[in-house]
């Protein structure tokens, strides 16, 4: 009976105008941060929050959101979209945040964390185990994804993460400084200690779960050595990982069929199979 009460849950929750949750409903913060499940049927599931990129300014809410939680779904792991909160299309056509404050930093780090809290005390009604709850995130989503456990409580760390194309460093050379300008606030840029305490290659734990990265050589938007930094210092610290950087595929295919080159869309096999791995393993138990 309990399976197939999930197995009803996990329909609604996959039927759009059902499953939208204000993970802020009922506290003191006002912000209207949508969460959206996509559950498998089962019980103690994996899980995944993802966040999709944008640059800190958007949302690509379909290729790097929805399409991913409906692969990952349909490979028995449950997903959580994160809308968190960006800086918007306002805040990158007028420079009105030296005044306003807008949303920055740590909103967005305040929202996962959040997200990460309420899909744990509800565990039990989405049907997924908490220690293999992890989160994965695309180009500045990738950034997010990884702050977790840079910014986070040891105790609120994801099981694992998944960044996929994503900004890294908030300094010079590499630095995308559309995602530093929409996430520090265009009054902050040129902060030197909150630039650096947000260049995630400086601070990653020597205790980091296991991280999944993958980005590009041709990719035109964020530049391929933040991902070289960030293998670096998860090399350096002894960090389970794997890295695949790929020749072409450019950047922004997310979960899409026909965005980026046969060879990039294989990160999608090479994910299931790295998690199987690591559930074998019991690796993410944690």
């Amino acid at each position: 009976m309990l399976k197939v009460k999930l197995f009803i849950l996990a329909l609604a929750f996959s039927i759009k105008g059902l499953s939208q949750i204000n993970i802020w409903e009922g506290t003191a913060c006002h912000a209207d941060v949508i969460l959206t499940p996509y559950l498998s049927p089962g019980t103690d599931n994996p899980a995944v929050v993802i966040l999709p990129g944008g640059s800190y300014f958007w949302h690509a809410d379909v290729t790097e959101g929805r399409d991913v939680a409906l692969w990952l779904q349909k490979n028995g792991i449950s997903a959580f979209v994160l809308k968190y909160r960006t800086a918007k299309v306002p805040a990158f056509l007028f420079r009105y945040r030296y005044i306003f404050r807008g949303n920055r930093y740590p909103d967005p780090q305040n929202d996962l964390r959040q997200a990460l809290r309420l899909i744990r005390e509800n565990a039990a009604q989405y049907g997924i185990d908490v220690k293999q709850l992890g989160v994965m995130g695309f180009s500045a989503g990738g950034h997010l994804a990884m702050s977790s456990v840079v910014l986070f409580p040891k105790s609120e760390w994801p099981a694992f993460i998944a960044s996929v194309y994503p900004v890294v460093t908030m300094n010079a050379p590499y630095v995308h400084k559309r995602s530093r300008r929409a996430l520090l606030g265009d009054n902050r840029i040129c902060n030197r200690v909150l630039c650096d305490s947000l260049s995630l290659e400086r601070h990653v734990p020597v205790d980091c779960p296991p991280v999944f990265l993958v980005n590009c050589k041709d990719d035109p938007t964020v530049d391929y050595h933040n991902s070289v930094l960030l293998d670096s210092a998860l090399s350096a610290n002894h960090v389970p990982h794997l890295y695949l950087q790929y020749e072409t595929g450019g950047h922004g295919f997310g979960a899409s069929s026909t965005k980026g080159t046969a060879e990039s869309r294989a990160w999608k096999k090479e994910f299931l199979n790295w998690m199987n791995s690591l559930l074998k393993s019991k690796s993410i138990a944690r």
